[in-house]
């Protein structure tokens, strides 16, 4: 009988590639591992790639999905199958998302859609073409394509949008006993929730209770006597920034939405919530620089002409500003340091306004700023404006009179900074109040006039007050 030997058999399979770190100490993700996912893509090796891609959180593959190149982004779909995860896309910047559904086939697209939360599919479809939409919508059964449907139909920024259809709601004579059965039962349900809404024949609601209310309860008790009382709900068409501001002052965790006729339509989340708290403020952030709603992955094109307006309205506002300095062309010529001098003052005016201003637009957005306290506010930013005007004055002042040898140049420069660091203050919490009151977005609006404010007032204190005091010598 023949046995083969040590040398006869087949070399061992080689081990796995080691899998390369995922972030950095930085959190960013590493060159190692994003290398490794293009070479698997390339090579339409699904196994490496699923092995990569196995343990990453949903907003690791969303990182990962902005870092590859446009026509690696629907492979890594295609290769990972049932294992890519719809809801991945919410964490997309809007660009990437919606270049990535152009080119990934229609029947995935409708697979991936159907799987997720009404929250999450809203969230998707309503960056799409009305076309793909309605194509996508088609494929839904009926009760779930009205559903979404009439998401789509409330405002853009609106608790409609925001709120997941999904939700559990019971009759009041319903038992404890019955609920819990229910839930353990019931295949189609939110994927996480934490109270069980109590609603009347018309579905109007009663109240809610908390999961570990319902859990402690004996299950012969009826549900309707252990309802809390809801005293913080959200109408469908209430902006999503205020219901961000409800949950943030009765420390909510969700919280029902009822439709004009005060039926329970849906419930807002508090990890929805989040999202909308990091996209104001980075909307608030972007609004105060002038550069809309950029992200960076958009075109050089996009992003060019999204600038190019705020660019014109402060090329505007500085020709304003220099047609101030052109009324005392004869007081520059024979002071020429006021050249020198002027952007100083006008530039000091220009960064005190940006501070009062920051901080006025924040006390809008929370609503920190309302009829009671208004006027302590404005008179804190305008004290605050006179104490540094005068130190700076002082500091300008002072050194302004030694390097130019002219006590009465300091003086002049002095007390035109003052002058414009108290303009500033009051342009600064003026203007953002006055564009709220109206009903526009002070975020938006404010920091160009602001800007010219300072810049006026400043070259014509210092100006003005040069052409006065040495008019009088």
């Amino acid at each position: 009988m023949l046995t083969a030997t040590d040398g006869d058999a087949p070399p061992p399979p080689p081990p796995p590639p080691a899998l390369p770190p995922v972030r950095d100490e930085d959190g960013d993700l590493t060159r190692e591992f994003r290398a490794a996912v293009s070479e698997a893509l390339e090579r339409e090796d699904v196994e490496r790639l699923r092995a990569l891609a196995e343990d990453l959180h949903d907003s690791d593959v969303a990182d990962l999905i902005e870092a590859l190149d446009a026509d690696e982004r629907p492979v890594l779909v295609r290769l990972l199958g049932e294992d890519f995860e719809f809801s991945v896309l919410v964490d997309v910047d809007e660009t990437v998302r919606v270049q990535l559904i152009d080119d990934l086939p229609h029947e995935t697209v409708v697979e991936g859609v159907k799987d997720l939360d009404s929250d999450d599919a809203i969230y998707i479809l309503e960056d799409l073409d009305e076309a793909k939409q309605d194509a996508i919508l088609e494929t839904f059964p009926i009760a779930e394509r009205l559903a979404l449907e009439r998401s789509l139909d409330y405002p853009e920024e609106s608790a409609g949008r925001l709120m997941q259809t999904e939700f559990i709601a019971v009759p009041p004579f319903w038992t404890v006993g019955q609920v819990i059965d229910y839930c353990r039962e019931t295949e189609d349900l939110p994927d996480d929730f934490y109270e069980i809404h109590v609603v009347d024949p018309s579905f109007k609601l009663v109240g809610t209770v908390a999961l570990d209310k319902i859990l402690r309860s004996k299950r012969l008790i009826p549900i309707g006597d252990i309802v809390d009382e809801v005293r913080v709900t959200a109408r469908v068409d209430e902006d999503r920034e205020e219901v961000a501001r409800l949950f943030e002052r009765y420390d909510l965790i969700s919280m029902p939405v009822l439709d004009e006729n005060d039926r329970l339509v849906g419930v807002v989340t508090a990890d929805d919530v989040v999202d909308v708290v990091m996209e104001e403020a980075e909307e608030d952030l972007r609004a105060l620089a002038g550069v809309g709603d950029e992200e960076i992955s958009d075109t050089v094109w996009y992003t060019a002409r999204n600038r190019f307006l705020w660019l014109l309205v402060n090329l505007g506002t500085a020709f304003l500003a220099a047609s101030v300095i052109g009324l005392f062309a004869d007081t520059i010529t024979r002071i020429v340091a006021l050249a020198a001098l002027a952007p100083v003052v006008a530039g000091q005016g220009g960064n005190a306004a940006t501070q009062t201003m920051t901080v006025a637009v924040r006390a809008l957005a929370t609503r920190e700023v309302g009829s009671l306290n208004v006027a302590r506010f404005v008179n804190r930013e305008i004290m605050v404006s006179f104490l540094n005007g005068v130190a700076f004055a002082l500091i300008v002042g002072a050194a302004v009179s030694t390097w130019y040898g002219e006590w009465q140049l300091g003086l002049v420069v002095g007390g035109a900074m003052v002058t414009n660091l108290i303009a500033a203050g009051l342009a600064g919490v003026g203007i953002p109040l006055v564009i709220d009151k109206a009903g526009g977005d002070p975020a938006v609006i404010s920091g160009v006039f602001v800007t010219t404010v300072t810049d006026c007032v400043g070259f014509f204190a210092v100006l003005g007050l040069a052409t006065w005091w040495y008019g009088m010598l």
